[in-house]
């Protein structure tokens, strides 16, 4: 899963990263594909990360989380959004499979 350089960016700022470090920007993007990799798995479906909603957020915090060391803690923080997250979903690929009566 490739890394949109807008979104690294975004995710930098985010974080305070206002430095170069091209060494960091490639360990940051294996971050945030893994975290977009999660997050895609819990919500069933590819999620759209470009635009200021639910998994955006959560992929930033994910970020933040994994650099802190405390991966292990995400989950537990985050249970009630991400589960959130894939009901949502659920219901709107139930709601896109419904046809309507005629």
């Amino acid at each position: 899963m490739e890394v949109q350089k807008e979104l690294l960016e975004d995710i930098k700022n985010y974080l305070d990263i206002t430095w170069e470090d091209p060494e960091g920007d490639q360990k940051l993007s294996g971050i945030i594909a893994r975290g977009m990799a999660y997050i895609n798995r819990i919500a069933g479906s590819e999620q759209d990360f470009t635009e200021e909603a639910k998994p955006r957020e959560l992929l930033f915090d994910y970020v933040r989380y994994v650099r802190a060391g405390a991966l292990d803690e995400y989950a537990k923080n985050y249970l009630p959004e991400l589960l959130a997250l894939q009901i949502d979903r659920k219901v709107e690929r139930y709601a896109d499979q419904q046809t309507p009566a005629e």
